[in-house]
């Protein structure tokens, strides 16, 4: 059996030979290169500034997805944004010396009290702050571990603090209700900007910008219903703002120092373009109103000619808030549009009661000879239930932007809106006796033609009534409105904005003025007879049309879309 294997095996290996030397003649096969010289090139990691000539994000991704390793310095952290805002208020301080209260109330049948009043700002001050934390131990990443997390907030509400508690209790500003001297700053509104810039540099920075935008309105609406509640003055509210943002900025750049780059968890968000190459933005802000502060109701602005008294309102500066936003078609132009809250203060309400008082014994004079009227009101006391002329306002219109650099940008606009208002109402209430009145009167053919031997007495009943002393508003009008603003984009969607604002509109202001009308109670036949010598219980009813001109100086917080 073997040696019937070896036969084929010897032909195959026998076939194979012949057939390879059949090639023995041929060349044996070249390849053939270019010469390629040799060329030094560099590589070159992907920076943030790399990201920014990248295309656009696709559709449904994203464009803040993008995010630079965790890594921070302590001039990263500063905007220096809550010098300014600071200052602002230093500014706005000399706006409490023209508004006078009876603090004392030495006069207490003059003194005002406020109706207004919510406690909702005790506790918006912490809500960004608490939004923070509850989102660090969810475990949804943000800029810090836990440990930095507490670290950074703990040193910012500590340099807070330490700043603002020294200034209120050196200062002794007074409050606007009278209550304390410990004005300003407004501590509530620091610790709101606190807690808002925590959550900025926490998720907004490193998220999404939305976050931001939500801490820094909630912190915002803190300082205005800080106003609203009679607890401060704008000038508070500014500096306390600024002193938030100062103290949190420099903790986090403390743990900068302290931490280094340990305890990270993500950097900052980037985009592929920069607030000044895409200006579309929204944006929230807070200001100061000035222009127009005086309403001067005379004579001729009666409706009926019942009175001859002239009314003379003041208005203090006014709290000015609002959000503001734009969709720009390239680098310089774009549509967008602006809703804002201008609350203005009537000043000098003890002036104006001192007129009322004045008026209330000149009744009493004019009737003194008929009787005894000192027990006719026993007590007085006027209620603001509002003490602000708020106007609300919408307005649309074309932006522009001229950039000066890769961070500044100057900006206009030109704005047409609708104004309308809420009214300014001062409500009285007045208790006392109810006075008889007894007469003789001589008829004539049938006719009353002299009241004779007329007597006011005093009777058994008192009387306990309420109605509106004063009411001011302004009719719904058309308003028109233009302004230039200074752009820093400090971070790649985000900056921060100062703006100056001019408004103007044509209203019409109805004023309503009752000082009288509480003697239809005291004194009621007495009204029913006409013997009140001209002086009308009813309300007398001013009309008056005034242009008005406002400026708005302010700073507001952007992010680029």
């Amino acid at each position: 059996m073997k040696r019937k294997l070896l036969v084929p095996c010897f032909l195959i290996v026998a076939a194979l030979s012949a057939n390879a030397s059949g090639y023995s003649h041929q060349e044996p096969l070249k390849l053939n290169v270019e010469e390629m010289p040799p060329v030094l090139t560099t590589t070159r990691t992907m920076t943030a500034d790399l990201r920014e000539t990248l295309p656009a994000p696709l559709p449904g991704i994203s464009e803040y997805a993008t995010r630079t390793k965790p890594h921070y310095t302590f001039i990263q952290d500063q905007t220096w944004v809550g010098i300014p805002l600071f200052l602002a208020g230093v500014v706005a301080k000399s706006e409490k010396k023209a508004f006078r209260q009876d603090y004392k109330n030495v006069h207490a049948n003059t003194r005002l009290i406020t109706n207004f009043h919510s406690e909702v700002d005790d506790y918006m001050q912490f809500v960004p702050m608490l939004g923070a934390t509850a989102l660090n131990l969810a475990g949804v990443e943000g800029r810090s571990d836990f440990l930095r997390y507490l670290a950074s907030g703990a040193m910012s509400y500590a340099i807070m603090a330490a700043i603002v508690n020294p200034i209120k209790y050196s200062t002794s500003e007074i409050r606007p209700d009278g209550s304390t001297r410990n004005s300003w700053p407004s501590g509530h509104t620091a610790t709101a900007f606190v807690s808002a810039t925590i959550l900025h540099k926490e998720y907004g920075l490193t998220r999404s910008p939305w976050y931001s935008v939500a801490g820094y309105g909630i912190a915002t609406t803190t300082g205005v219903m800080r106003v609203l509640n009679n607890r401060h003055w704008i000038s508070d509210v500014l500096s306390g703002a600024g002193i938030g943002i100062l103290s949190t900025e420099l903790a986090y750049g403390l743990s900068d120092i302290l931490f280094k780059d340990t305890h990270l968890k993500r950097g900052e968000l980037t985009t592929a373009h920069s607030i000044i190459d895409n200006p579309s933005f929204f944006s929230i802000s807070m200001g100061i109103g000035l222009g127009s502060k005086n309403l001067n109701f005379e004579v001729e602005n009666l409706t009926d000619g019942t009175s001859t008294d002239n009314i003379d309102i003041k208005l203090q500066a006014s709290t000015v808030v609002g959000a503001e936003g734009a969709y720009f078609f390239n680098k310089h132009v774009g549509v967008g549009g602006r809703l804002r809250v201008r609350s203005s203060p009537v000043k000098g309400w003890n002036e104006f009661m001192v007129n009322a008082q004045k008026q209330a014994e000149e009744v009493i004079n004019t009737y003194s000879k008929m009787g005894e009227l000192a027990s006719m009101v026993k007590e007085r006391e006027f209620t603001i239930e509002s003490d602000h002329l708020t106007e609300f306002a919408g307005d649309v219109g074309v932006y522009f932007q001229l950039p000066l650099s890769k961070r500044l940008a100057l900006g206009s606009k030109l704005l047409i809106g609708r104004s309308t208002m809420q009214e300014l109402d001062v409500d009285a209430h007045f208790t006392g006796e109810v006075k008889d009145f007894q007469y003789k009167v001589t008829i004539e053919n049938g006719e009353v033609t002299d009241i004779i031997n007329a007597e006011i007495t005093n009777s058994d009943k008192t009387y306990d009534v309420s109605w509106d002393y004063l009411t001011l508003g302004g009719n719904n009008t058309t308003k028109y409105g233009t302004g230039l603003s200074l752009t820093y984009a400090y971070k790649h969607n985000f900056s921060w904005k100062l703006f100056v604002d001019y408004d103007y509109s044509k209203k019409t202001y109805t004023m309503k003025y009752a000082p009288y009308k509480y003697l239809e109670t005291a004194i009621p036949l007495l009204v029913k007879m006409g013997g009140l010598f001209g002086m009308s219980t009813e309300a007398q009813v001013y009309e008056k049309k005034k242009n008005m001109h406002t400026w708005v100086i302010g700073g507001s917080f952007a992010i680029s879309f």
